[in-house]
């Protein structure tokens, strides 16, 4: 009688589950986006003129957290690929590991499943598309430093006799365009559109796939494009040429919240939460009009520990990091050569420089941009009132967000690896 309630609960569950499987999942890694780069992002979004502080995208779909550490023989803090196989496989594993265990044994991912189910499958990313986090959910490598073969993978290894992706969007040049090897070309030969330009989006065939590299490594920051919304132009394209009566699995990343968060660089950091932000407004936008397609957003782990707030001073201005023409790196370029380092630095910022700020940047004897860089993060960190932690990775629980059928799977306290799971359930179930 046991075993027969057994079967019988087992039976309604899979029932249940197949009725709230959806047909597309779109899934969005913001790289390095702890907490405090939401709470921030809401503060900067925030409208002065009104009495509250207005609600984000990533406050509306706020669903629960999640414990981000890797295999527990690495320690308690993950790296880019450690965080992005836990979440494409549902495997803890090493730092530096793409789609491979502790043994460095190759382990199946999400994406992958759902190519074998006959899905479309896709990246969009604001990085190399060779990058850890997007390799970890279409390759398998014992180190996301082999961009080369990552890069080659891309081409070599078929699901069914395809190609794992049908459409790549992001940076890359330098790996897939090289003298031992020219990756694009091979791809055009095999029916792959190949577009290098972001106005070349709006020109492509529909269902056709899709080659679009647009930098050498990865994209230009947000403050340095045109538009300033880059990663929206790529996740629509990315769904528009995935879309198919079979379904598709589609990974976006905001792949440079956590390079910002590594440079110590909030102004940069909150560009990109913008650029991120916009584009999950528009998929928001996209799986409500829709019933058959699921977005989970979360991140791989928070970097730089970044704090709102600091020495002492009980606020935080955003204000200081709205005007600026150029990023902080790009500036510090300029700073390089500039016959008047202060007014070039304050044009660019868009800021009126105090005396010892002005003095700050006159007195620099370098030749180095990283040491203007620092300078420049600095007094947008004494102007915002922005403090960090480290130049490196926290442990920290990152948000988790959801949306549309099956979206509750993922409500509460999880680990990063219940991502995975719970979408190779949903997967299997449809």
């Amino acid at each position: 009688m046991k075993r027969v309630f057994t079967l019988l609960m087992a039976g309604l569950c899979s029932s249940a589950l197949a009725s709230e499987a959806p047909k597309n999942i779109i899934m969005v890694v913001g790289d390095g986006m702890g907490p405090a780069f939401t709470s921030a992002y809401r503060m900067y979004a925030d409208d002065p003129s009104t009495p509250e502080v207005e609600q984000t995208v990533f406050d509306r779909l706020l669903v629960g957290m999640a414990s981000t550490h890797p295999d527990i023989t690495t320690g308690y803090v993950t790296d880019s690929a450690a965080g992005a196989t836990a979440l494409s496989t549902g495997v803890k594993t090493y730092n530096g590991a793409i789609g491979v265990d502790v043994d460095k044994q190759s382990v199946q991912t999400v994406l992958e499943l759902a190519k074998q189910q006959g899905r479309k499958t896709g990246v969009a990313v604001t990085s190399q598309i060779n990058h850890a986090t997007p390799a970890g959910f279409s390759a398998h490598n014992e180190s996301r430093q082999n961009y080369n073969e990552i890069a080659d993978s891309y081409f070599d290894d078929k699901i069914n006799n395809q190609f794992v992706l049908d459409v790549m969007l992001g940076g890359g040049w330098k790996y897939f365009i090289r003298e031992d090897r020219n990756l694009v070309q091979q791809f055009e030969q095999s029916g792959y559109q190949y577009i290098d330009k972001y106005e070349q989006l709006d020109t492509v065939k529909a269902g056709v796939p899709l080659l679009g590299l647009f930098a050498d490594v990865g994209l230009p920051w947000a403050l340095d494009s045109e538009g300033k919304q880059r990663l929206r132009a790529l996740a629509k394209t990315a769904v528009k040429q995935l879309e198919n009566d079979k379904g598709f699995f589609l990974l976006v990343e905001g792949s440079q919240v956590d390079w910002a968060g590594h440079a110590n660089d909030v102004a940069a950091a909150m560009a990109e939460m913008h650029d991120l932000a916009l584009t999950l407004e528009w998929l928001e936008a996209y799986v409500k009009s829709r019933d058959d397609t699921l977005m989970v957003i979360t991140a791989d782990h928070s970097t730089g520990g970044l704090t709102i707030g600091a020495n002492r001073i009980y606020n935080w201005d955003p204000a200081p990091l709205k005007n600026l023409k150029s990023s902080p790196e790009e500036i510090s370029k300029l700073l390089v050569t500039a016959k008047d380092r202060a007014q070039v630095a304050a044009n660019h910022l868009g800021l009126e420089l105090t005396d010892e700020e002005r003095k700050q940047l006159v007195d620099i004897e370098s030749d180095n941009a990283r040491v203007f860089h620092k300078a420049i993060t600095k007094i947008l960190d004494n102007r915002s009132i922005t403090g960090w932690t480290t130049g490196g990775h926290t442990g920290v629980d990152v948000p988790v967000m959801a949306i549309g059928p099956g979206s509750n799977h993922f409500k509460g306290h999880l680990d990063n690896t219940q991502i995975a799971e719970n979408i190779f359930e949903l997967l299997k179930a449809n």
